[in-house]
């Protein structure tokens, strides 16, 4: 059944049922959340851009050191974006640490450090799309604003019973009318959060806890026995192979950094030169390298001998990531394009680096 009119199964009464079931459920069973307490926007603010691809378990300890780093927007508006970076350093999603950044910088220069209240100014700023806009407007300032996210989308599909595509249009706007029907006048901001903790704890992906439930009595889901099978599941994006080499490049104590481009991945992160090659570390592949590496920084290298294998993924790329260690042999840095620097080992910290980068750095010093 796709179900696309929300009245009939959500009538005042039921509605009203749902919302004091669930506050008295949060009352109980809501999680204590560093970013809750303050209802500071800002700290709402960093917090959903942190979680964002992200778990909450991951986070507390990045938003913690950011906070400590940067405890108001003003802090964070004068920083330099490669501090922002590093900061951030391990979240990925690095565009994310550049809007913010962006962001910060609006709201300190064009207004005096306050926040917008209105979700239409909010989505305004770089990084800020409607579930964000919602939260903040919702969770600091206490205005009734509908969220839709990965937690609710489950939940509202449930309780609404509906099978179809929860991400095409028709199934987006249908549950962001659900989620503006639901939220309350009274205390948006803690509804908010309860559905949101409701659909980490208990409405979980795989088991939900239904007869734990405090709304399984307003679950078409559950009344249908379909909990399992909604909402529907999305096709997974089949892998895709690759194999990359990094090149570390000795000279006088010091290794090779460069600055990631706009159009790469990582783009304004520091890393050693890096280059996708096929499977193997052949002479041919070793001498293309050579080349590559000339063309993109300006310098020759000698001796290169593979010490690291790193395996990860980014998207849909499953990478194997060669980490090789070179002599420099010749040649001067180019002086166009992105930038390069010698680094030594004990300067490390200061750049921000990949993720694999960090590793193939601390590979170095250790």
């Amino acid at each position: 059944m796709v179900v696309m009119d929300n009245s009939e199964l959500f009538p005042t009464e039921t509605l009203t049922n749902l919302r004091r079931n669930l506050r008295r459920w949060y009352g109980k069973q809501g999680r204590e959340l560093p970013w809750r307490a303050a209802g500071d926007p800002y700290r709402v603010w960093i917090s959903e851009i942190m979680l964002q691809q992200t778990t909450v378990t991951a986070v507390i300890p990045y938003y913690e050191r950011f906070l400590t780093r940067f405890p108001d927007v003003h802090s964070l508006a004068e920083a330099d974006e490669q501090e922002v970076l590093r900061q951030w350093e391990g979240l990925g999603y690095y565009s994310r640490a550049r809007n913010i950044h962006k962001t910060a910088r609006i709201i300190s220069a064009e207004q005096d450090g306050t926040f917008p209240w209105s979700v239409e100014e909010l989505m305004s700023l770089p990084g800020i799309g409607r579930y964000t806009a919602g939260a903040i407007a919702s969770f600091a300032f206490d205005a009734p604003a509908p969220i839709v996210e990965a937690n609710t989308l489950r939940l509202y599909c449930r309780l609404l019973g509906y099978d179809g595509d929860p991400r095409s249009t028709q199934g987006q706007r249908l549950l962001w009318d659900f989620a503006e029907r639901l939220v309350p006048r009274g205390r948006p901001g803690d509804f908010n959060q309860a559905l949101m903790d409701l659909g980490a704890t208990v409405c979980t992906p795989t088991e939900p806890a239904c007869p734990t439930c405090p709304v399984r009595s307003c679950c078409q889901a559950y009344s249908q026995g379909r909990q399992h099978e909604i909402p529907r599941l999305t096709k997974r994006v089949a892998m895709t192979e690759v194999t990359e080499a990094s090149i570390a490049i000795h000279k006088r104590g010091m290794y090779l950094l460069r600055q990631r481009g706009d159009n790469e991945r990582w783009a304004g992160m520091w890393d050693f030169p890096r280059f996708e090659i096929d499977d193997d570390l052949s002479p041919k592949t070793l001498k293309r390298l050579i080349d590559d590496v000339h063309g993109l920084t300006g310098i020759w290298f000698r001796d290169p001998h593979p010490v690291k294998t790193i395996k990860h993924t980014v998207t849909r790329y499953l990478i194997t990531l060669r980490c090789l260690v070179a002599d420099f042999d010749s040649g001067r840095l180019h002086k166009n394009g992105r930038p390069l620097k010698w680094v030594r080992p004990n300067e490390f910290n200061d750049y921000a680096l990949s993720v694999t980068g960090r590793k193939f750095a601390k590979s170095l010093v250790d």
